[in-house]
């Protein structure tokens, strides 16, 4: 099921009318029965270094003041590919063919059901670690950790075999309706810095935000 609100925000358009609004929602339907989100992960050990953050299990480095923020409190991280296949992306480009209106309304639709895998996969990872509280999903290109870290983390999941996505050389993903995220947990409830204050475990007992401000200022 894709939220056609969350759509319509990667549309650009989150005060659609209702032609707008309806037009959409056909296309999430019909998105929604014919492809699903696929991912895959795996969960490090945490060691915090002077030059990053370091996932030993899968030998990778995290680099940066925005790792090092995200992933301060946590012991343990999870990467994570997730990918509408190469499916939606052949069907994306027939339909760019056609109509290109629709093809942008679709787009929209593509991104917001792979955040929908990443959410899924987020839960299974909350599910493996019932005692651990989860942070932020972040990807690289976020803050200041490279883009090109990409690539090691698609090696280090297997990504290629197992969902058929890779990293171009220019560091985008392909097929192109794929993300890279990393996910820290910690033994303490940590503070929403991206998704906002709305979604923090913290949200109703927080002195920054009774004083006006959040964590990111």
């Amino acid at each position: 099921m894709i939220d056609v609100n969350e759509a319509l925000r990667y549309l650009g358009a989150s005060g659609a009318d209702e032609e707008l609004r309806q037009r959409m929602q056909t296309i999430a339907r019909e998105a929604g029965q014919s492809f699903a989100p696929r991912y895959t992960y795996r969960v490090s050990v945490v060691e915090h270094r002077a030059e990053g953050q370091w996932l030993g299990d899968v030998q990778l480095l995290l680099p940066g003041n925005s790792a090092r923020k995200m992933l301060a409190e946590c012991h343990h991280a999870a990467i994570l590919v997730c990918t509408l296949g190469l499916t939606f992306e052949q069907h994306m480009r027939s339909m760019q063919a056609r109509d290109m209106a629709q093809a942008v309304l679709l787009d929209a639709c593509g991104s917001a059901l792979v955040e929908a895998g990443c959410d899924a996969a987020e839960k299974e990872i909350a599910a493996r670690f019932p005692d651990a509280y989860l942070t932020d999903r972040f990807s690289p290109g976020y803050g200041d950790l490279p883009l090109d870290l990409q690539p090691a983390i698609c090696r280090a999941t297997d990504s290629q075999r197992r969902l058929g996505v890779y990293v171009t050389d220019s560091c985008l993903m392909n097929p192109q309706k794929s993300v890279t995220a990393i996910i820290g947990l910690a033994d303490q409830p940590q503070r929403a810095r991206i998704r906002g204050c709305a979604y923090c475990a913290m949200k109703d007992t927080c002195l920054l935000r009774k004083g006006g401000h959040s964590c990111e200022d």
